[in-house]
């Protein structure tokens, strides 16, 4: 007898009237361990079947998107299929790409000209370069002085913001979550990329554990929660630091802008589709 795996089916309204309802969607599924997505119907009206990295989850996921999207017209029903290791070959697809000076690439697509390549195994920890978030921050991290700093990385998931940097110089280097499946995927990476003792990776939570301050600080998070840590967040950013925001919807920005713009100075602002990222700095009195 074959294993049968549980997943959601979600059905979305018709998108004339809220376009932006996948990304909202796309946000609350990262937090909750998805595996792998499955899409088909069609633009206007697209399914998706969703796989969880732990498949007890489910029903807490299918609770959390009833309570955050049941005014909205999205449907959803359990369903369980067949085990054929769907999340794995969701994922086997998937190829190299290339952020600026960066290339983030699975193991099985490196591209050995390349200098600066980060090598992510997909997972469950987010972070493959495919999604905008993710090239939002590389493309800011470049813009940023990084040799001899010490980087924060808040929310790694795959461990790919925190690769990125120590492959552009950065002295130090601290990678944060506090989901247990996206350490174990980002510790992966480090060993794949031969930088287990450059990156020191821990699990943390931002709301109560202690992180010391950095030069520079990347949180690939999303709106709310930026909003939500701000008080945590802008209390690690050191005298004459940056901060690099990213996971922010477009009718977030502004919002986002403005907590964070009454301690720092907007240094810059970049755009995705219907995704926002900015970089901040504090300033140095000492200077």
């Amino acid at each position: 007898m074959s294993r049968t795996v549980p997943c959601l089916d979600l059905h979305f309204p018709p998108l004339t009237a809220a376009p932006d309802l996948p990304d909202r969607v796309s946000v609350v599924l990262d937090d909750l361990g998805t595996a792998a997505i499955h899409e088909s119907g069609d633009e206007s009206a697209p399914v998706w079947r969703v796989f969880f990295a732990a498949p007890s989850t489910v029903d807490d996921a299918m609770a959390a998107l009833a309570r955050e999207f049941s005014a909205t017209g999205l449907t959803m029903e359990r369903v369980d299929v067949d085990d054929e290791d769907w999340a794995a070959r969701s994922q086997a697809h998937l190829t190299r790409v290339e952020v600026g000076r960066i290339t983030v690439a699975p193991p099985w697509d490196t591209d050995p000209t390349s200098g600066l390549t980060v090598v992510v195994l997909p997972s469950t920890g987010f972070g493959t370069g495919h999604h905008q978030t993710t090239r939002l921050c590389l493309r800011l991290l470049q813009d940023v002085r990084l040799t001899g700093r010490r980087v924060l990385d808040l929310g790694t998931g795959s461990g790919v913001l925190a690769l990125a940097a120590w492959r552009l110089g950065a002295a130090r280097i601290e990678a944060v979550d506090y989901d247990a499946d996206a350490i174990a995927n980002a510790r992966e990476n480090l060993e794949l990329n031969g930088a287990s003792d450059a990156i020191a990776l821990r699990q943390a939570d931002l709301a109560v554990d202690h992180l010391a301050p950095a030069d520079v600080v990347v949180g690939n998070l999303t709106g709310a929660l930026l909003v939500a840590q701000a008080a945590s967040i802008l209390a690690l950013v050191a005298p004459g630091g940056t901060l690099i925001v990213s996971g922010i919807l477009a009718a977030e920005v502004d919002g986002v802008r403005a907590t964070f713009s009454k301690t720092l100075t907007v240094v810059d602002e970049r755009a995705e589709d219907d995704w926002r990222a900015m970089s901040f700095e504090r300033e140095n009195p000492g200077r």
